[in-house]
Order: structure tokens, then C-alpha cells, then sequence
């Protein structure tokens, strides 16, 4: 110190940095601990199910999510939206969309191919196919179709598990989620909760 008490640029400095030093850690602890653990606690308190990835149980054990979408090709199954993730479908760790623009010939071929699928799983089935039976989300992991998708199935479904389908159409109706606000959005389904509830549920027509 001199001896007017002002303090040397060194020791002006010196306290800059035990100044930022303590903040540095009185925030990394508030930030890297103690906020981490109050959001985690809360959301195990109050949306554990969420919180721990809206997983879907069966016999006690994990299926699935219900926020990511699986692949199914038996005919006794609902079929998903197409997915462009690589390698696989439906993978989350890469999450997205094919980027293929309207005018794209890929896609009109990818389409095409969707469409014949369908098709000849379902001969007799003359309805327009829902565009989201054919072609894939931006995130390339939606685990719901529209209603209308799933009433397109419902004939070949039915067929395929030697069931009425009335009976599939109830079902299909009863597992439609309904949107918050009507008119805002469309009614939609959940995949695997479908097929689940399908196998659950279904009895053979005697």
C-alpha cells in the first residue's frame, strides 16, 4: 500500500481476480448443482413419467416411448410414419428429415414405393392413402399418424388377425387422442399404444 492507502495496480488486480474467482464458484455451484437437482427433483415429484422418457411398459418391462416411433411391417400391425433417419428408422440419436424438396425425383420414388407397399398389402383397398402413410416427418421419429391413417388399416389389420372390423375400429377410435382445442389440430394416434392395446385386446372371430 502507499502511504495514502491507495492500492498498487498489482494489488487492485489481485482482488479482481479472487473476486472472479468466487463468483466463478459460487455460480458453478448454483448453476452446475444445485439448479440441476431442484428441476430434476421437481420433475420426479410431479412428472415422473415424463421425466424419465414417457416410456411404455409391458409385462413390467420397457416397450418403447411414447414420444419415438418403432418400425412394424407385419400386416397385423399398424403401420407408422415413414422414417428417413439413418442407418435406421426411427433412430433418435439422428434425429431428421430427408431435406428432399417437392420437385425431388428421390421422393417421388420413395412415394411411389410407400404407395405399391400399401397397396399389395391391401389390394382391395381403394381409399386414398393419407400423406403421412408416404411420406416421412422433418424429425424422422413421430410416433403418431392421423386418424385417418389408421382407419386406412383398420381392413387389413383386421384380415390379418382374423378379426371383425368393427371391432379394430373401436378400438382405433377408443386409443384417438383428440386435440387440446377443437379445431386446432387434428385427432391423431399413437403407434405402438395402438398395436399394444391390439395385442391386448383382440379376439379372434369364431
Amino acid at each position: 500500500m502507499t502511504s495514502d492507502d491507495t492500492p498498487t495496480p498489482r494489488e487492485g488486480l489481485g482482488t479482481m481476480l479472487r473476486a472472479a474467482v468466487l463468483l466463478f464458484l459460487l455460480l458453478s455451484v448454483v448453476t452446475g448443482l444445485l439448479y440441476p437437482l431442484l428441476i430434476t427433483g421437481a420433475a420426479q415429484a410431479l412428472f415422473p413419467r415424463q421425466a424419465n422418457g414417457s416410456l411404455i411398459e409391458r409385462d413390467g418391462q420397457a416397450v418403447g416411448s411414447a414420444l419415438i416411433g418403432q418400425t412394424f411391417t407385419e400386416p397385423r400391425y399398424f403401420w407408422g410414419r415413414p422414417s428417413a433417419t439413418g442407418p435406421v428408422p426411427y433412430n433418435a440419436a439422428a434425429s431428421g428429415g430427408s431435406n428432399l424438396g417437392p420437385t425431388s425425383e428421390p421422393l417421388h420414388t420413395a412415394v411411389r414405393e410407400r404407395l405399391a407397399a400399401l397397396r399389395a398389402a391391401d389390394p382391395g383397398n381403394t381409399a386414398p392413402v393419407p400423406v403421412d402413410l408416404v411420406t416421412a416427418s422433418g424429425s424422422g421419429l413421430d410416433p403418431h399418424i392421423s386418424l385417418a391413417a389408421a382407419r386406412y388399416q383398420i381392413d387389413r389389420v383386421a384380415r390379418a388377425r382374423g378379426l371383425a372390423a368393427d371391432g379394430v375400429r373401436a378400438l382405433v377410435e377408443r386409443q384417438a387422442q383428440r386435440p387440446l382445442v377443437p379445431g386446432l389440430g387434428e385427432p391423431r394416434v399413437n403407434v405402438l399404444e395402438l398395436n399394444l392395446a391390439m395385442d391386448a385386446a383382440a379376439t379372434p372371430v369364431r
